[in-house]
């Protein structure tokens, strides 16, 4: 790209203003309303708080499958008014759910709606269908028989009602079928032929948000238990009240090294890419308020990955100019080349990453489709800042005049390092880490009865309700209350819940022994003056249901082949792809020996942490392969173990640049913050030396020793 002083000039100026705009706008927004502004992000359980509904059957003793269903369906229910919210059981009768980012219980109960019974009935009020017949409900648009575009609602059948519902509408074809919900007629469909299939549609909608709103009655009508309102509470921040503060702290000094290291290390394109990584930050604020993205711990995770891939692909190109310039090229052309030869590595670092976020987010629910949803977000702007911005920007500052080499980092000529030869012992080391962490597994298994320290998202745990005899602030609860419950359950994970009009707080903790609910009542009652008799406690079910679980480790799985696939594809050898998968299951079952070995606590944090390592390792691999990819076409006379070795040998410097960097974000938010945060940051930290451990020492070995195998 070649550049006139006066563009150079225009372009900087503005990036500038757009990059002093965007920081603008998330510190103070727009207008009195300041929209637009980083307090303006929609903010999760975790971080925010919000409020917490509690409905309770209203049968006595319901069956643990009509629970279950209840809790699942009506789980995909409040998934439609944010992501993060979670639907859990307390006690025998009593399901909880909680939805992020509001404070008012009776604006969510409005538009949730009292879960009751539902059917579709003759015009004479004889039931047809039970609410419970209905497997599913979906806005959908089509074409009517005219051709044009309509809103319809679509319904599909459980397997047991769909023969006495084709019989029924054969032998009824013009009548209406009145669909009833807690003795209101709430749409009226007319019969227009035999319904044989299992599936139908109501046409007649004014709009989609009208169809909308009916599918979503008549889903939460399909509840095999009805339910009753028992109380609304205000929910504390999951993390406490200085987890923002602290995280915000910890990501601008780790910020502000990243920048001066890049500086440092790569002189004027390294203050080019500060500029494109601040307008990166600016960016993603903006586009959470945008597209109302709930941010959560997890989110926050897709981010930090966004960022370290940002810096990743700027620390390839400056490298590939570098080698240019060592070549003997003048600078024109070593940035112009640099750009070229650094696009393929980063193009298939950024996509390989972006399929496995795009299955997480259309097959994943709560945390997960969050994570996929920020992880998404960063994968693109970071593509668009490094290859749009930070290029516009190094070729607008050689025109206004920095062409000279001093200026630019040139790259230090480097002697091949025999990584090969030390295969076996790289392969010994991880085997005996992997060999490790199962006999952990197994030890936690036998001493406490769970491979891992499970949470009380995985497992459940319990609910206690202290009454006050003041009123509790929520800060107070933080710097008060929770520590003195941390000291007895030796567990930071310690939600509170302030009961709405009451001087009422339940926390929710681990499963409590008899031991520790004694040591509890006795600690409220000399650090705070609660009276013992009014402390009740019940068991609550985990909030990560079984059907979650499953969607994640599908998904995972899934992504997993995807990105198999394309690594196939690009590479056009399946032992790249095949070593790329095995150094991603390396990598996971690293990490997974250290939560062992830890006896971290495994929460909803736990699944982000996995897939943030993932994302992490193949764009690390993705780099490697592409230079060796590269170096096979270019050493035709060299043998193989000579390209592996001298691939590894020219990626080694990005390789500890991009684990420097993404290790100093999350190094950051372990020193500074809350115990909560320094538990999901830990396994981050482990997982990133991990990464650059497996990139360099087992990637370029496996496909070597695969490479053998013709």
């Amino acid at each position: 790209m070649q550049m006139k002083k006066s563009k150079g000039i225009a372009v900087l100026l503005i990036i500038v203003l757009a990059t002093a705009f965007l920081g603008y706008l998330s510190a103070f927004g727009l207008g009195s309303s300041q929209y637009g502004s980083a307090k303006d992000i929609k903010l999760g359980l975790d971080l925010a708080g919000g409020v917490s509904i509690t409905y309770q059957t209203t049968e006595a003793h319901p069956s643990a499958e009509d629970m279950a269903d209840t809790i699942f369906k009506l789980q995909k229910r409040v998934e439609t008014y944010s992501t993060e919210a979670a639907v859990y059981q307390e006690g025998e009768n009593r399901i909880n759910i909680e939805i992020p980012g509001v404070t008012d219980a009776n604006e969510i109960l409005e538009e949730l709606g009292k879960p009751g019974s539902l059917s579709i009935q003759t015009e004479e009020g004889e039931v047809v269908l039970s609410g419970t017949d209905i497997k599913d409900a979906q806005p959908q648009t089509q074409q009517d028989e005219m051709g044009n575009k309509e809103v319809v609602v679509a319904l599909t059948l459980t397997d047991e009602a769909t023969e006495s519902f084709a019989e029924y509408t054969s032998n009824n074809i013009g009548k209406r079928l009145p669909i009833v919900y807690d003795g209101e007629v709430i749409s009226n469909p007319a019969i227009q032929s035999a319904i044989t299939g299992g599936s139908c549609v109501i046409n007649g909608m004014a709009d989609y948000e009208e169809a909308s709103e009916l599918a979503s009655i008549i889903r939460i009508g399909g509840l095999k238990l009805e339910l009753e309102e028992l109380r609304s509470n205000i929910v504390s921040a999951q993390l406490g009240e200085e987890a923002i503060p602290t995280s915000l702290k910890a990501a601008a000094i780790g910020f502000a090294i990243i920048c001066i290291f890049m500086i440092i290390f790569y002189k004027l394109p390294g203050f080019a890419s500060c500029i494109a990584l601040t307008l990166y930050v600016g960016l993603i604020l903006g586009l959470l308020n945008a597209f109302q993205i709930t941010l959560t711990l997890p989110g926050i995770a897709g981010i930090i990955l966004g960022v370290g891939m940002a810096v990743d692909a700027n620390v390839i190109i400056f490298a590939r100019i570098g080698e240019e310039l060592s070549a003997g090229k003048n600078v024109r052309s070593a940035i112009k080349s640099g750009f070229e030869k650094a696009l393929s590595a980063i193009v298939d670092g950024n996509i390989t990453t972006l399929i496995a976020a795009a299955v997480l987010a259309f097959m994943g629910t709560g945390t997960v489709k969050g994570f996929a949803y920020t992880l998404a977000l960063g994968i693109v702007v970071s593509m668009f800042t490094a290859l749009v911005i930070t290029k516009y920007l190094v070729n607008a500052f050689y025109a206004i005049g920095a062409q000279n080499e001093k200026f630019y980092a040139k790259a230090k000529n480097r002697k091949t390092i025999n990584f090969l030869a030390k295969k076996t012992v790289f392969f010994a080391i991880s085997i005996i880490l992997i060999v490790g962490g199962f006999v952990f597994l197994g030890v936690n298994k036998s001493t406490t009865g769970n491979v891992l320290n499970f949470s009380l998202e995985f497992m459940g745990g319990t609910s206690t309700s202290v009454t006050f005899k003041d009123d509790m602030s929520i800060a107070d609860l933080d710097a008060k209350v929770k520590p003195v419950i941390e000291e007895i359950t030796n567990d930071a994970n310690i939600q509170a819940q302030k009961v709405t009009n009451t001087n009422q707080v339940v926390f929710k903790t681990r499963t409590l022994s008899l031991d520790e609910r004694e040591a509890f009542n006795a600690a409220m009652e000399e650090n705070f003056d609660v009276d013992v008799d009014l402390i009740t406690t019940e068991t609550i079910s985990s909030t990560i249901s079984s059907e979650m679980q499953r969607d994640a480790i599908v998904s995972v799985l899934i992504a997993t082949v995807c990105m198999l696939i394309y690594i196939w594809f690009r590479f056009k050898d399946i032992r790249f792809a095949g070593s790329a998968v095995l150094a991603l299951l390396h990598d996971v079952l690293v990490v997974l020996a250290f939560y062992a070995a830890a006896k971290v606590s495994v929460g909803n944090t736990f699944i982000a942490c996995m897939l943030t390592i993932v994302g992490y390792s193949i764009n690390a691999t993705i780099v490697i392969f592409d230079r060796v990819r590269e170096n096979m076409a270019e050493m035709k006379k060299a043998d193989l173990d000579e390209v592996v070795n001298t691939s590894i040998t020219q990626t080694l410097t990005r390789s500890i640049y991009t684990s420097f960097t993404t290790f100093v974000m999350v190094a950051a938010l372990y020193i500074l913050g809350v115990s909560s945060i320094r538990e999901f940051a830990l396994p981050l930290i482990v997982g990133i030396v991990c990464g650059a451990y497996s990139s360099v020492c087992i990637t370029g070995a496996l496909w070597r020793v695969m490479k053998k195998i013709e």
